[in-house]
């Protein structure tokens, strides 16, 4: 569920207008909604009551300081994956105990400044990352608490460039070496290891892959026990799948994946982290776009918008949909015909939908990508020289810019000659 619906023949967000923050911002703009961001987060939160948690925002979906401190406020705490993402979260508000770190690339100088600044743990992926963590820690007098990443080799049957639980794929330790990797853990004075980690995808829209994970690190928690450490916390990373496609199944409900995990991890006493990004954020934002042009081609026309790949790069990326809408509802029932719609950038890989079957549509008119909070705003760029767009949060009747849009003197100033020009 959302807060984007018709209201009067319009689309809103929550009790605002789209049109009306179009005509105040310009477009294209992302425009988030503030109710549907703290909805999917108490979601999940309320899914594992009964059990010691904490849901940690991947900040990696969307990293605005204002949906930050939204979910900040709300007892959220952050899943970083870089130096820039543990200042973002700790300028949010975040404190370091309810900040997690996790990469496959940690370097020593991010290592060095989480530590100084605080943090929950760090998820390792790799027994040289240890090394180096270890020593970090010791040079500044501290202990540093780690969870290890396990590849535990289930296919999550996801796209392929955001499956990471398989054997090929480059995150964690294999787990078939875990114990080995533990033991080596529990020698090193720099280090106290809490707990196990395990992630193996985003996108899932079937919770067998989880549950198949989720029994293999239950066994190995209590193997590590037996080994003799205290293994106290699991962190299961995220991965839960939104629907992009309204007309398809939803994926499973956070409430469905909480049952699972007390039915398969709720009997070791652990504290439980989960690592959700996606669903928090992903329909709790859309980006809005205008048509410059109807063109017609050779056996196909062409919604050609001020919106492009740079903007919102997923479709390019991942082939992925994005359900697009006419900002003016269309009357029920009324005439659609098959249209590519396509962006200005000179490529044709910018291309959001093939033949996608929409209702009659000229310049001026506006369009919203639903599902556009997640993996939008923070893997756009300028290319081309375009602007990054702005960035619009709504509560209730208000609405705030964000994220301004730069000026092209701003873009273009940010770049030094070299004195021999």
């Amino acid at each position: 569920m959302d807060h984007f619906l018709y209201r009067d023949g319009a689309l809103f967000a929550e009790d605002v207008a789209v049109a009306e923050i179009a005509a105040a911002v310009g477009t294209p703009f992302y425009v988030y909604s503030t109710a549907t961001l703290l909805r999917h987060f108490r979601l999940f939160d309320e899914a594992l009551a009964g059990m010691d948690h904490l849901v940690c925002y991947a900040m990696k979906a969307n990293s605005n300081q204002a949906v930050l401190q939204t979910l900040a406020q709300a007892g959220a705490g952050m899943d970083v994956v870089s130096a820039g993402e543990y200042l973002r979260a700790k300028a949010a508000g975040v404190p370091g105990e309810r900040i997690v770190f996790s990469g496959v690339g940690k370097t020593a100088a991010e290592i060095r400044l989480a530590l100084e600044g605080g943090i929950r743990q760090f998820n390792v992926e790799s027994e040289p990352e240890m090394v180096v963590l270890d020593a970090t820690a010791r040079s500044l007098g501290v202990v540093a608490p780690i969870t290890i990443r396990v590849n535990p080799d289930v296919d999550a049957k996801t796209h392929a460039k955001i499956a990471t639980g398989k054997s090929e794929n480059k995150f964690g330790i294999p787990i078939a070496r875990a114990r080995e990797v533990y033991r080596m853990a529990a020698g090193m004075p720099g280090l106290d290891v809490v707990g196990i980690d395990v992630h193996i995808g985003s996108q899932l829209t079937d919770l067998a892959p989880f549950e198949q994970a989720y029994h293999k690190v239950a066994e190995l928690t209590e193997a590590l026990r037996a080994d003799g450490h205290n293994i106290r916390r699991l962190d299961l990373g995220g991965g839960l799948g939104i629907p992009y496609e309204r007309s398809n199944a939803a994926p499973p409900l956070p409430t469905d994946y909480g049952a699972m995990v007390k039915r398969t991890l709720g009997h070791l006493g652990c504290e439980i982290e989960i690592e959700p990004g996606r669903l928090i954020a992903g329909n709790a934002g859309l980006m809005v776009s205008e048509v410059i042009y109807v063109k017609s081609g050779e056996g196909r026309d062409f919604l050609i918008l001020d919106g492009a790949m740079n903007d919102l790069i997923r479709p390019a990326m991942y082939d992925a949909w994005h359900d697009i809408v006419p900002v003016i509802e269309p009357e029920a029932g009324g005439e659609q015909a098959p249209i590519d719609i396509v962006g200005p950038v000179c490529e044709s890989g910018d291309t959001f939908a093939k033949q996608r079957m929409m209702p009659p549509l000229v310049a001026g008119d506006l369009v919203a990508f639903r599902s556009a909070g997640a993996y939008g705003a923070v893997m756009s760029s300028e290319y081309n020289s375009r602007a990054l767009i702005p960035e619009v949060m709504v509560k209730d009747d208000q609405f705030a810019v964000i994220r301004p849009r730069p000026t092209f003197d701003e873009m273009i100033n940010r770049d030094t000659i070299p004195p021999w020009l």
